[in-house]
């Protein structure tokens, strides 16, 4: 459903030295730079797939989605989308998907949401009786029945949230582009959306592109993530597979009622936090049945809990690699 190939896009910036010299020089001759946001990209995606999209800021995501929505035109490359070439924009490929930003927002201020409800469906000349449906499964599923008639200026941040995925899914797009869905949002706002993400494309098998530098969002909803940097592609595959491949050690948490010298624990493993009678231990999958074994036997530990690494702490990884390589790189 989504094609990347070599996909490219470059931004020729004016760049000046602070100064009034400096800016009256630069009304006769301005000095150029190109940035390379996107560098060289290629992935699919299939029907159906929850794909995370990350990377650090400035790194080519939000440039990446433009692109694959039709906002952007590439410098080279190639990319398809619903079998369109995006930039085109044509009618059917803007019925067949959407693209949401957590930072902008299409509800009109000072009226209801219901109200850029009916003007979609207008733009996207949705028949009444789908309208209907569309909007009731949308409300059920959001909860928007006490939200949709009150004006857009009264709701929270995270009711306009809710109200604007409502607005950009009315058409029942087939391709959701989301970009930073639950950025600002409280926890229980967070699991809200990502619930109806997940509940969306299970029942009309969608297929959802997703950036978020929340991590949680990442790891609930995608199997799957896309990892750029500095606008090239540097890791494209399982979240699982990646978390055991880049630290397969687990992190065992673990509350003691007795007192135990650092000396001790590191005979279990590698202390990573002690707060009180909390304590934290990176341990070995080979070594972890006989350290659970001694932690609940003799130690009488409570409230134990096993995790894979924090996603947070392998891209912190992945990215310094990234970095060290692009700092050995020959100069342009």
């Amino acid at each position: 459903m989504i094609r990347a190939r070599d996909l490219t896009k470059h931004f020729r910036v004016h760049k000046r030295p602070p100064g009034f010299v400096s800016a009256m020089k630069s009304l006769v001759r301005r000095k150029y730079e190109v940035v390379k946001a996107v560098d060289g990209v290629s992935f699919t995606i299939e029907r159906g797939e929850r794909v995370g999209f990350l990377g650090p800021n400035g790194a080519g995501k939000t440039t990446t989605l433009k692109v694959l929505a039709g906002l952007l035109h590439p410098t080279s490359g190639e990319a398809l989308v619903e079998g369109f070439t995006p930039f085109r924009r044509q009618t059917r490929f803007l019925e067949a998907i959407t693209l949401v930003m957590g930072q902008k927002s299409q509800l009109i201020w000072d009226l209801p949401p219901s109200e850029t409800y009916a003007m979609n469906r207008a733009v996207f000349d949705v028949p009444h009786d789908q309208f209907k449906t569309t909007l009731a499964e949308l409300t059920e599923l959001l909860d928007l029945g006490p939200l949709i008639d009150k004006p857009t200026r009264q709701l929270s941040l995270g009711e306009r949230m809710k109200c604007e995925l409502a607005a950009a899914l009315l058409h029942r797009p087939h391709t959701l582009f989301l970009d930073e869905p639950t950025i600002g949002l409280d926890v229980a706002m967070q699991l809200a959306i990502r619930d109806f993400v997940r509940s969306y494309n299970t029942r009309h098998e969608a297929t959802v592109l997703l950036t978020s530098h929340y991590m949680d969002d990442v790891v609930a909803l995608c199997p799957r993530i896309i990892v750029i940097d500095a606008g090239k592609l540097i890791h494209d595959g399982d979240l699982r597979g990646l978390i055991k491949t880049m630290d397969p050690d687990k992190r065992v948490s673990f509350t003691l009622t007795d007192g135990i010298t650092d000396d001790e624990l590191a005979k279990l493993g590698t202390l990573l936090a002690r707060d009180g009678k909390r304590i934290t231990l990176r341990i070995s999958e080979s070594e972890l049945p006989e350290a659970v074994g001694h932690l609940l036997g003799p130690l009488h530990a409570a409230d134990l809990a096993i995790e894979d690494p924090p996603l947070e702490e392998i891209l912190r990884v992945m990215f310094g690699k990234s970095k060290e390589a692009r700092a050995g790189e020959p100069p342009p």
